[in-house]
């Protein structure tokens, strides 16, 4: 019943919880090679001129940190994001005579990857594990003691020691909420809250 009704459901929402990690991290850096990767196409463009190639980098610098506060902040809207990236456009339809048709398909390109980098952020960030799921495990966690204890009483006898039966309970208590604290923490990789959170800042254009 133990295994059925609260370990099951904890190990299966953990090991969501920890692939989402994971895709978060792969796209992260997915991220910030495309940033990169659009920038040296600019800086290498010997038509452009210095303050051109100076506005085109404060606009993916800006790309970087508004991504990485709108995942920080768990931010469902997008908007203010998607205005900035607009710009990379304006920016090349505005110096489209000193943009090379080569070199507007590669930027595009990668863009198209920043641009799916983002939206599997965004939905990472804001699709997580059913609240149903998360509530039944809480719920069976609260009453386990209920169920536990005269179970434990029945195996060591009424006549033995209480203490066992408190330490017993108690210690599979912790365990069980500490296994719903991690899975609760791993649930939000961005906040900068718990111990295994990604550290955004290594992901930034200007780190």
């Amino acid at each position: 019943m133990l295994s059925i009704a609260i370990i099951f459901p904890l190990v299966f929402t953990i090991r969501g919880s920890f692939r989402r990690r994971e895709k978060a991290l792969q796209h992260l850096s997915k991220f910030r090679s495309a940033l990169k990767t659009v920038h040296y196409f600019i800086m290498s463009n010997q038509e452009l001129s210095e303050a051109n190639k100076q506005e085109m980098t404060r606009i993916l610098i800006n790309i970087s940190e508004q991504n990485m506060k709108h995942l920080k902040n768990n931010d469902d809207n997008t908007k203010d994001l998607d205005e900035i990236i607009d710009k990379v456009l304006k920016f090349i339809v505005a110096n489209d005579q000193l943009i090379s048709k080569r070199l507007k398909d590669r930027t595009f390109r990668f863009m198209k990857d920043l641009h799916e980098s983002i939206e599997n952020l965004h939905a990472i960030n804001t699709h997580r594990t059913p609240i149903s799921l998360k509530a039944y495990c809480l719920v069976f966690i609260y009453i386990f003691p209920l169920i536990y204890a005269p179970t434990i009483i029945s195996e060591v006898g009424l006549e033995s020691n209480h203490g066992i039966t408190y330490f017993i309970v108690i210690l599979t208590q912790f365990i069980l909420i500490s296994l719903y604290n991690i899975q609760d923490q791993l649930e939000y990789p961005f906040d900068d809250i718990g111990l295994d959170d990604i550290n955004l800042d290594n992901f930034k254009l200007d780190r």
